[in-house]
């Protein structure tokens, strides 16, 4: 196979990243990838869909530092693909992290995906699924008895009287438009000081959303992958580990100090992931990051669910290879079945 990974950008990729890993283990399985950036589709006047793609210089990596160390290199290669040489288009941009300088950048990879996905090649997650979910807004379609209590507004009145109904516990406030972290505050009280800065610097991007803290969050979350709208798992492990916050945080992310830890997968957390699989398969998202405080999804990353490579540190187990092997799959059913399964269908098959 021939798979294009898209990204926002290649000189912002790290050995860290979960696309790298997943870039290394489809090299491993013995299969050609490519890179892709949101200014790199060339729809032709003859309606045909063509793409630059980096390529590496050389495919018998071991590491994923090696393998970053020689993308940032001088030695790739550019080369233009026509779509229907590409068997997989893997979407791993994060939209928040354009949507401010490049507008036009941040949805660029579901727009031309779905033209990729009409000429044949296999896209994940499903480009007609992720228009549905550019935003936190998105989590509002699962089952109400996965989500914590949710306020979406712009008026800082309403906010208060969500956060005076959660005296007990606090709320959360966050954009609506945003990962990673950013601008996440707890508020204890309407009355707190601080809570017309905090609307003031979260204001600023957008609607806000308001959620009831939940004190199990001060343990941190969990990071729980579902391919196929199934728990991913192998060699009888769940690709699940908690994101333990670094003292004095209320985030968990990695990338402020939130420290990837081993986790017990539970009942209740097997029983969230049943109950979202309906709609994660209806939308065609083949590979998801939930983030799970005991029975409540706190976000559904389904963009650039990161950790597959903590995963591997953890539990001496590789994940990314399990992904790639479902692709392959896929790309065998879509031959066996002459082309007549969709691609929201095929993504989560």
């Amino acid at each position: 196979m021939r798979i294009a990974f898209f990204v926002n950008s290649i000189a912002d990729e790290t050995p860290q990243f979960t696309t790298t890993t997943l870039a290394l283990a489809a090299l491993n399985r013995g299969h050609e990838i490519c890179y892709v950036t949101p200014g790199d589709f060339v729809l032709r006047a003859d309606d045909s869909l063509a793409v630059r793609g980096l390529v590496l210089p050389s495919s018998g990596y071991k590491k994923p530092e090696t393998l970053h160390k020689d993308l940032q290199g001088e030695n790739t290669e550019t080369r233009i693909f026509d779509v229907a040489e590409i068997d997989v288009l893997f979407l791993r941009n994060d939209p928040s992290l354009d949507v401010t300088d490049r507008p036009w950048a941040a949805h660029a990879g579901a727009l031309f995906g779905r033209l990729a996905a009409l000429r044949g090649t296999l896209v994940v997650n499903d480009p007609a699924g992720l228009a549905k979910a550019q935003n936190k807004l998105y989590l509002q379609d699962f089952p109400p008895s996965v989500r914590p209590a949710t306020l979406v507004s712009k008026s800082i009145e309403e906010i208060r009287g969500f956060i005076a109904g959660e005296k007990k516990k606090g709320a959360i406030i966050k954009p609506l438009q945003g990962s990673g972290g950013k601008n996440v505050f707890k508020v204890a009280s309407p009355d707190d000081q601080n809570l017309n800065q905090i609307f003031e610097a979260v204001s600023g991007e957008g609607y806000l959303i308001a959620q009831s803290f939940m004190p199990e969050a001060s343990e941190g979350d969990v990071r729980f992958f579902v391919m196929n709208g199934r728990p991913l798992m192998r060699d009888g492990k769940y690709a699940a580990f908690r994101r333990v916050p670094a003292k004095g945080e209320i985030r968990s992310n990695v990338h402020v100090g939130g420290g990837p830890v081993p986790v017990e997968v539970t009942p209740a957390m097997l029983a969230v992931v049943e109950a979202v699989r309906p709609k994660l398969v209806e939308d065609g998202m083949f590979l998801v990051g939930l983030d799970i405080v005991g029975d409540k999804i706190l976000e559904i990353n389904v963009f650039t669910p990161g950790g597959l490579g903590n995963l591997a540190q953890l539990y001496e187990t590789n994940f990314s290879d399990t992904v790639i092997a479902a692709l392959e799959d896929k790309i065998a059913m879509r031959a066996a079945y002459g082309g007549r399964l969709d691609n929201s269908r095929l993504a989560t098959l």
